[in-house]
């Protein structure tokens, strides 16, 4: 029988040994991605996130496989009893928690010793554990299949190019006219005929505010299209400004005004 308890002890202090191990390494690990996570947020790209997760999530899977072996005691038939409560600083208590736990006092004791979450976890618990067990199997399994959905479509919107997933849009962009036909066709009537602007005219050529538009002076400009003179500009005008150019076949000849009658003649 002694036997059999040493043998138990010897067990259950490799097992400790082993899991304080396993949790040291765990912690290093997270030490590890928080202070990236603070330090190097600027320049921590994806990948490396999600490799410290997997980091992160297979030392925690060791650790369950460790407290699922046949060989580890039940850590639950266990108990801890503080045998010495003391109100002045421990330093070997100190050194063995890295300075977290200075002191093993009666405010300390209940929450290093707790064995059940808060009150607050706990309720928390129960009404999720309530609510996942009045969902039937039915409803849980089509909860599944949409979001199952949603991601797959998520996934393959962030996969595929814009174009390649919306190509009657681009195609409605790319033909959509950039002007306005109306307002092209008043500007044209307003420029090469004047039309839409005022009539009034000034009272005569040395008279104040005359402008260098006149009804009386002669013409400023005309076009010889195809070997036919005398055809209105707007034509050229409208051409150019549809097409972005010039027709190779026009010939454009500008008589200007005489010195005499321009208006800002000095």
């Amino acid at each position: 029988m002694l036997i059999k308890k040493q043998r138990e002890e010897k067990q259950l202090e490799a097992s400790v040994d082993l899991l304080i191990s396993r949790v040291a390494h765990l912690k290093n690990a997270l030490h590890n991605f928080i202070y990236k996570l603070e330090n190097e947020f600027e320049r921590l790209a994806w990948p490396s996130v999600l490799d410290n997760f997997a980091l992160v999530s297979g030392q925690l899977n060791t650790i369950n496989k460790l407290l699922r072996n046949e060989k580890t005691p039940s850590f639950r038939n266990q108990v801890i009893i503080p045998l010495e409560l003391s109100p002045d600083r421990d330093d070997e208590l100190a050194k063995l928690t890295e300075q977290r736990v200075p002191v093993f006092s009666h405010e300390i004791v209940p929450d290093h010793l707790r064995t059940k979450p808060d009150p607050e976890v706990e309720e928390m618990e129960k009404q999720l554990s309530a609510e996942a067990a009045r969902l039937g199997p039915e409803a849980a399994q089509k909860q599944i299949q949409t979001l199952n959905k949603l991601c797959s479509n998520l996934l393959e919107k962030l996969n595929n190019p814009r174009e390649d997933r919306d190509p009657e849009s681009s195609a409605i962009r790319q033909s959509k006219p950039s002007f306005n036909p109306a307002d092209t066709l008043a500007l044209v009537g307003a420029v090469a005929f004047g039309k839409g602007l005022s009539k009034c005219r000034p009272p005569g050529p040395g008279a104040p505010g005359q402008g260098p538009m006149m009804g009386g002076g002669p013409t400023l400009q005309q076009v010889t299209i195809g070997g036919a003179s005398g055809q209105p500009g707007i034509v050229v005008l409208f051409f150019s400004l549809l097409t972005g150019k010039m027709p190779s076949s026009i010939k454009t000849n500008i008589k200007s005004a005489s010195g005499s009658m321009h208006p800002y003649n000095r």
